[in-house]
């Protein structure tokens, strides 16, 4: 097929010309993109269809929001199936919850709207002190959005009246303090414990397998034996650095730059600003938070009042140790040195203002914003060569797009070699070995790409030795490549992997010993526990495991202690067999009255959780939402988390 379409282009290219010119005629372009970019439906909420394009949307623009703001963050994270899928679910919950508002009749009133947007502490920086908002500087905030005040005010109101459909069920929780008690006592009760541990290892030596034996056991387990597929191959990168490779900058160019930007190529502003803060924990219960903001109300009350006494209002109030015994002086900072949204309130101020109450992670504080240092400008020559660099990845940025045109038609109209591309652009053939169909641990680069090693092993590419297709595998990134020597899977001989057979057989037999040893024990202690000779006792609980196993403390607090001492089995797997004795309960001991009071708070939280959840699996329900492809496997990491839930 391939093969007809290279050989008679002119032909193909009349039946297409033939095929698409009346397709646009009769639905237009706009119609074309949108059959286009339909794609396949993964998820439908009613009679609402998700589709993957929209899907890759939503996670892209959260990757990027990641991304940017936590730089070092590994890209694989983001980009692995359990992050693409957690993506869709939470895609599927804010459109039931958005049907839900709609269903519901949840508006959002403009008095709800202006008192939240009136609290927003982003917004709250931009007044003025006669009190009124300085509308260009709040255009420009909303702006850094892609919004017009309009459009970020109609988002807001949207994720008010959408917030409504849980805050019915999520802010009304509450667990009354005997129950909290009863439920958490039991949570962190203690039981003082035996265990008797038969492990595969101490009995290994009492297995000698016969040849039989092994060969049986290789026979019927060759696929433990097997060297996987793998494959030597070529391939060739386009990205960012190999299109500056191709830029130069004149002299002139760079010139210009520098005489348009030489303000900001200086150095950043530094602002010195002075707080008074007022402690609040993210997690504190809502009346200390709301007890804490009256206290920061009151005492802008007083700065406002008398500006010049902020410094020593300061020192008496602020509860920020570090600098409140210098007046809530913090120096001179740049932007990124302070959270957000303390940071963006400093650097929306001008010298001598006080802003509002502005809250973040810590509490709430009443900034004053004392001074302003402009970076002294630099001459051309000490920030020549950052220009250059500068102005090359701009050149690049433009250039990628038309560079990787030429980049994905040449690995397909030469598709028997990526020899001609690579001249044509000026990219280094790479070359791997023993490349298997997943990526190998500690691999990076396009190495480490799922999608592109699955291309890599297609069969028409090992087949016919085809270049693939240009595919991206990272930010601004195409990668091509070719296999050149292609090894099949293949089940390793007897002789080779007797050794490992072997190790195989012992360790499968010797837990199977231990696991007979350690049944036997149970059933005889069982039947006269004074006879058991077990190790000292311990007392474990779920915050005090003592080195002792998971499934082991899990099957030594679920025994059932109508009648002590229990006993219980535990079977290990691999590792043999443990038995548990419970010799007694050791009630959870009395918390101070200040730690009773957090735990309560904290297991309302979880309960208050819980019914949120339930209330939107009910709202998944009753609004018809499925998500249409399967839920990726946990990855060995996560495997331990689900079996502690």
């Amino acid at each position: 097929m391939f093969d007809f379409v290279r050989k008679h282009t002119k032909i193909m290219m009349a039946v297409m010309f033939l095929l698409i010119i009346p397709s646009f005629v009769l639905f237009g372009i706009d119609g074309y993109n949108r059959s286009r970019d339909a794609g396949s439906v993964v998820a439908r909420v009613g009679s609402h269809d998700i589709t993957q394009g929209e899907w890759d949307a939503v996670h892209k623009s959260e990757a990027d929001r990641l991304r940017a703001s936590m730089p070092n963050l590994d890209a694989k994270l983001l980009d692995s199936p359990q992050a693409r899928y957690a993506t869709l679910e939470r895609l599927v919950r804010d459109r039931v919850l958005a049907q839900a508002a709609d269903k519901f009749k949840l508006t959002t009133s403009d008095a709800r709207l202006a008192r939240n947007l009136h609290e927003n502490p982003s917004i709250a920086a931009l007044r003025q002190p006669d009190g009124k908002l300085d509308m260009d500087r709040y255009r420009q905030l909303v702006g850094s959005q892609g919004l017009t005040p309009e459009g970020f005010e109609a988002r807001v109101r949207q994720d008010l009246s959408v917030r409504q459909v849980e805050a019915g069920v999520g802010e009304t929780g509450f667990a009354a303090a005997s129950v909290a008690d009863v439920a958490l006592n039991a949570f962190f009760e203690k039981r003082e414990v035996q265990i008797a541990s038969f492990t595969a290892a101490d009995f290994a030596s009492k297995v000698s397998p016969t040849d039989a034996e092994l060969n049986a056991f290789y026979k019927a387990n060759q696929a433990l034996f097997q060297s996987p597929e793998h494959a030597s191959i070529e391939y060739v990168v386009l990205d960012m650095d190999s299109v500056k490779k191709s830029i130069v900058i004149s002299e002139a160019d760079m010139k210009s730059y520098y005489e348009q930007n030489a303000e900001r190529l200086s150095g950043k502003e530094e602002r010195r600003a002075s707080h008074i803060l007022i402690t609040a924990a993210k997690d504190a219960p809502a009346a200390d938070r709301q007890k804490a903001k009256a206290r920061a109300d009151e005492l802008l009350k007083t700065v406002r009042q008398s500006p010049d006494s902020f410094a020593d209002v300061a020192k008496k109030n602020s509860q920020d140790t570090g600098s409140a015994a210098n007046g809530g002086d913090l120096d001179f900072f740049t932007r990124g040195a302070m959270v957000k949204p303390f940071e963006d309130a400093v650097f929306a101020m001008k010298k001598g203002d006080i802003s509002e109450v502005v809250e973040s992670d810590f509490g709430y504080h009443i900034i004053k914003l004392t001074d302003i240092k402009k970076p002294v400008q630099r001459s051309f020559e000490e920030l020549r060569a950052g220009i250059e660099a500068d102005l090359k990845t701009q050149q690049a940025q433009a250039r990628f797009a038309e560079t990787a045109e030429a980049f994905t038609n040449g690995v397909y109209e030469q598709s028997d070699s990526l020899k001609p591309v690579a001249d044509k652009l000026k990219l280094e053939i790479k070359t791997a070995t023993n490349v298997l169909r997943q990526p190998a641990a500690g691999t990076t680069g396009a190495l480490s790409n799922a999608k592109f090693l699955a291309a890599i092993f297609n069969t028409d590419s090992i087949e016919k030795k085809r270049n693939t297709e240009a595919m991206e595998t990272a930010p601004n990134q195409l990668t091509a490549g070719r296999v050149t020597q292609y090894t099949p899977a293949r089940t390793l001989p007897f002789a080779d992997v007797s050794r490992v057979v072997h190790e195989r057989v012992v360790a499968d037999k010797a837990a199977e010993l231990a696991k007979k040893e350690g049944q036997e024990k149970l059933l005889a202690w069982k039947a006269s526990p004074a006879a058991a000779v077990m190790p000292a006792p311990i007392v474990v609980s779920r915050d005090q495991a003592q080195n002792v196993p998971p499934q082991v403390l899990t099957a030594a607090l679920r025994a059932d202690t109508a009648a002590l001492p229990a006993f219980v089995g535990v079977d290990l797997g691999a590792k043999g067999y443990s038995v548990v004795r419970v010799n007694k309960i050791v009630p959870r001991q009395a918390p101070a009255e200040a730690a009773a009071k957090q735990d309560r708070a904290q297991y309302a939280q979880w309960w208050s959780g819980a019914e949120t959840q339930a209330y939107s699996d009910l709202l998944k329900e009753r609004f018809k939402a499925q998500i249409l492809t399967s839920r990726p496997a946990l990855t060995a990491t996560e495997l331990p988390l689900r079996d502690q839930k």
